[in-house]
């Protein structure tokens, strides 16, 4: 177990007791599979798009991704790289700043370039907001994402930092990392997720802007390129039950997406906190990167112990590790290692229903879910996690649920048939009680969603339905 475990527990102990209720927090997408209560990973009390009528909508996601998206910022040394995938690059550097890595102790001077985008206001004021990117770093080169939000009583966030991220971790590259300690009194920062402080007062974020900037070694020619910057606002009153959906025409389809298994991996690389239960996240991941036909090539993988299987699960985990959250499980670091791949896109949301999900299933995307539960909440599963991410592939002709769950011995047996009415219910809530009875948060409807660069038209019309563009 992590360090950040009792660390993010303390934190939800201490804000719950300032706010008097289950704060929002930020989640355990990588967490363990068992829960225990020196090492639960609390989940956030999220916010998720209710299965209601769409002038209720409670879920925003925005994101740039085009030339003309590009053009609406304010540039500083950056330019727009043209393309079949529109990008952000470093056109001429606007300067150049000392970065000391707080992972490794060295310091260095990077050239930068910045691009802040235009203010975003939300649909959907938001108790939280989380921020995610696909970009392309070379050997070199990183980037920095951050928010800065205006509240509905007129007052301002400062910058936030949401994530410092490239995708290598060579001798010449800093360390992934999420920044811990950002507030200002009526907001705060955990790891990947903006959450107001105290969402029973009224105040939301109402507004935001993202600012992007891009590093590189002085001198150098080449450049980060960022494709896609956008983020998901979300608000939904506190609830232990959702209101159960109906299956749909859509149900009744599986995909045939590859099958791993966590356990397999445990004890492995304790420097990317240690395989088994700590690596759902990457393990999800990696089985829908592999089902759109892309993976790591044999030079990716040449650095694995060639005695452990499934070489692609370490090497996923290793590039989707946070050096602050000492773990796995960070949602956008997740989508963007995924974006890394040819043609790959990734985004970070919620949904409403697993109708929604049915709707994704059908036109081919599969949806990786995050959850928390009891062992006697979910029938099939054999245990139960504060913080656990799995693949939503099927729906049965009834409406249950067919995932791919890596908590599982082996990969022969990562298929499993989840009830709908159960798995709708740990997947959506936003508060629950653990074994100890305690009041803790829900994951509220987060997944993650990959999909091609250039979908088909009945997906690009799905997406754009949920607010995907």
């Amino acid at each position: 177990m992590t360090s950040s475990a009792p660390r993010r527990t303390l934190l939800a102990a201490a804000l719950a007791a300032a706010a008097g209720v289950a704060t929002p927090l930020a989640h355990a997408a990588g967490g363990p599979r068992k829960a225990a209560p020196t090492a639960a990973r609390p989940e956030p009390v999220g916010a998720p798009e209710a299965a209601a009528p769409r002038s209720k909508r409670l879920v925003d996601y925005h994101a740039w991704t085009t030339a003309a998206d590009w053009n609406r910022g304010k540039d500083d040394g950056t330019g727009v790289a043209h393309g079949a995938r529109p990008g952000i690059r470093i056109e001429r550097p606007a300067g150049a700043v000392d970065y000391r890595d707080p992972h490794t102790g060295k310091s260095a001077t990077w050239e930068y370039a910045t691009w802040t985008g235009p203010v975003y206001t939300l649909k959907v004021p938001a108790t939280e907001l989380v921020a995610s990117w696909n970009a392309r770093t070379p050997a070199g080169t990183w980037i920095a994402i951050e928010l800065r939000g205006t509240y509905s009583d007129g007052g301002r966030t400062p910058w936030y930092v949401m994530g410092r991220w490239t995708a290598g971790d060579g001798d010449g590259d800093i360390k992934r990392t999420s920044v811990d300690d950002q507030k200002d009194g009526k907001s705060s920062v955990y790891t990947d997720t903006f959450a107001i402080d105290d969402p029973a007062s009224g105040l939301r974020l109402a507004a935001y802007q993202l600012r992007l900037t891009l590093h590189r070694k002085p001198g150098a020619t080449r450049t980060p390129v960022v494709w896609r910057v956008g983020a998901m606002g979300s608000d939904v009153p506190d609830r232990f039950e959702v209101p159960a959906s109906t299956p749909g025409p859509a149900a009744g389809r599986e995909l045939s997406v590859p099958r791993y298994s966590q356990e397999i991996h445990k004890g492995q690389y304790p420097e990317y906190d240690n395989g088994g239960e700590a690596w759902c996240s990457p393990t999800s991941s990696q089985m829908i990167i592999e089902y759109w036909g892309r993976r790591p090539s044999r030079e990716d993988l040449a650095w694995v112990n060639p005695d452990y299987a499934d070489p692609q699960v370490c090497h996923a985990a290793r590039h989707t590790f946070d050096s602050q959250y000492e773990g796995c499980g960070n949602w956008p670091f997740n989508a963007a290692y995924a974006a890394t791949y040819k043609d790959m896109q990734a985004v970070v949301t919620r949904l409403g229903s697993l109708t929604d999900a049915e709707r994704l299933i059908h036109a081919g995307i599969p949806v990786i879910t995050s959850q928390s539960f009891l062992k006697t909440e979910l029938d099939g599963a054999g245990y139960g996690t504060a913080g656990h991410l799995m693949t939503v592939i099927g729906f049965t002709k009834d409406g249950d649920v067919i995932a791919n769950d890596p908590a599982s011995p082996d990969n022969a047996a990562v298929r499993h048939v989840y009830k709908r009415r159960q798995f709708e219910n740990i997947w959506l809530r936003t508060k629950r009680k653990n074994a100890e009875g305690k009041v803790v948060s829900g994951t509220g409807g987060v997944c993650y969603l990959y999909f091609p660069a250039r979908p088909t038209a009945v997906q690009r019309r799905v997406l754009g339905e949920l607010g995907i563009r």
